[in-house]
């Protein structure tokens, strides 16, 4: 056994870090509700798929003999795994040294699983608790010179955007250089009780605000799923592996992929008798969208993202007989499905994502327009509208709309990549126009009813006229509206629309890269 001190030596320097930062910091973790790093690693991917690289890196303490008397590991745990069976990267962030500051982790292992994830083309998660990039001001002290900033290897992670998906899973205290690396990704997801992100946390803020903040105050799960900068937020640790792992299951390992189809187990010419009176007559009447679409995709398969935020659009994916699609559908519970700013936002950015990954895109559409008034004005919603339907215009997936009720202005509009041949059906209950009857009548028959001896009457009649020009027959004559459909067999033709589009989803990368 010629080779068996350096075998003993390799051993005894991985035992000590996988110490990590030791016995009393691991005890702080857990009794703060948190697993450490490799307890994560070991209960999100699967059993004994883990193979660590870099595994004895850190900073080693030597004697006058130059013998090791200690190793403190880099505060990075990273390797490759897998996750049902296929390959990803995984990293993650070691907080029991030194709090996970980035200036304790060795960089090169930070870039190495970026480059791993692009050149072997497979997907990388991300277990983020750690702070900033350039270490604590007292690192000014240590180091006798304060550092320029700079990300290093940073291109890696902006490039990954447009060539594997990519997962942050923020489980504890998320500051600076490490609420970007959360940010930057395909899906987030924060843990309510033990997570806070923030650009910088409360004893920064607290002392040059008025007002002092804790962590839940300043950077908890809710404030950032309402602006969009998380995608989800789970109630522990372990339910947010399992998002994670659900949310990788509708994706191919890379662009160079296409989404893989999984066995059917609902029957496509399943009919549901409810959504032909999904739809209220009654136009103030609204609707919940979620138990509608739930009841049109495969059983079980509905996975929603950014639910808190841009809530008139709802995204998730979702399956159709097996295949994963990226579903939009407007929720006329807020705004009445009218496209706020951040609803604009939102449909861009996951339009983007249909578009990398070669999802075909579902749209059940009840949009009255962008919303309009004074706040909106001042929210910009016409520059981000525009750069949505810009995003949709880009699109090669194949498409498939269905107007369920409104279509209206440029956001009703903005339905379908309108450059491309797409799938377009209405329900029934559809009815599309350059803005709604009732808001148009006042200011456009304005003479009429100042003339009027009834007014009111006046106005009913004008309605009654309009209403009977407006029928989507009318327009289905025209060959405006491509086919009208009995609701109950929306599923059906959705099955044949992504046996259709199968062949025709592509691969490789988008001409316009994916960025946060």
């Amino acid at each position: 056994m010629v080779w068996q001190p350096e075998m003993d030596e390799l051993r005894r320097r991985q035992e000590m870090t996988k110490r990590m930062g030791g016995a009393d910091k691991v005890k702080r973790q857990h009794d703060g509700g948190r697993l450490t790093v490799r307890e994560r690693i070991d209960r999100l991917v699967d059993k004994d798929s883990f193979r660590e690289i870099g595994s004895v890196a850190g900073m080693a303490e030597y004697d006058g003999k130059n013998d090791l008397v200690d190793l403190t590991p880099g505060n990075s745990v990273m390797g490759r795994a897998k996750i049902d069976g296929r390959h990803v990267a995984v990293t993650g962030d070691d907080f029991t040294v030194r709090g996970g500051s980035a200036d304790a982790t060795i960089k090169g292992k930070a870039i190495f699983i970026e480059r791993y994830a692009n050149q072997y083309r497979v997907p990388i998660v991300r277990l983020i608790e750690g702070s900033g990039g350039g270490g604590s001001v007292k690192t000014i002290e240590t180091t006798g010179r304060a550092n320029v900033p700079e990300v290093k290897g940073w291109e890696w992670t902006v490039e990954n955007m447009g060539i594997v998906p990519t997962v942050g899973l923020g489980l504890g205290s998320v500051a600076g250089l490490g609420a970007a690396r959360l940010a930057a990704t395909h899906y987030s997801v924060m843990v309510k009780e033990t997570s806070a992100m923030f650009v910088a946390g409360p004893p920064v803020v607290n002392r040059l605000s008025a007002k002092q903040y804790d962590k839940q105050e300043l950077g908890g799960w809710e404030i950032h799923l309402r602006a969009g900068a998380i995608d989800e937020a789970a109630d522990t640790e372990d339910e947010a592996f399992a998002l994670a792992r659900r949310f990788l299951s509708y994706l191919p390992s890379s662009v160079y992929d296409t989404p893989a189809r999984t066995t059917p187990t609902d029957d496509p010419a399943r009919r549901e008798e409810s959504l032909f009176e999904a739809i209220p007559r009654d136009l103030r009447k609204v609707y919940k969208i979620r138990p509608l679409v739930e009841k049109i995709v495969d059983k079980g398969s509905f996975f929603e993202m950014g639910k808190l935020y841009g809530r008139s659009v709802v995204t998730a994916f979702a399956r159709i007989d097996g295949w994963p699609v990226a579903v939009m559908a407007s929720d006329p519970m807020f705004y009445g499905g009218g496209w706020t700013a951040d609803a604009c936002q939102k449909v861009a950015r996951f339009v983007d994502m249909a578009e990398t990954f070669h999802l075909p895109i579902v749209y059940f559409c009840d949009c009255p327009g962008f919303l309009i008034g004074l706040e909106a004005e001042k929210s910009g919603v016409i520059r981000q509208g525009v750069r949505t339907m810009s995003a949709m215009f880009q699109t090669t997936v194949p498409w498939c709309t269905f107007i369920i009720r409104n279509a209206f202005g440029v956001a009703g509009a903005a339905h379908q990549n309108g450059a491309r041949l797409n799938w377009r059906y209405a329900w029934p209950s559809g009815r599309w126009g350059s803005l709604p009857l009732e808001g148009g009548i006042e200011a456009a028959y304005r003479a009429d009813l100042d003339a009027a001896p009834d007014r009111k009457a006046k106005m009913s009649e004008i309605e009654d006229r309009l209403n009977k020009l407006r029928s989507p027959f009318r327009s289905a004559e025209s060959f405006w509206i491509e086919e009208i459909v009995d609701p109950r067999d929306t599923r059906k033709i959705l099955c044949e629309f992504v046996d259709l589009a199968a062949p025709l989803r592509g691969n490789g990368p988008s001409k316009h890269g994916m960025r946060p």
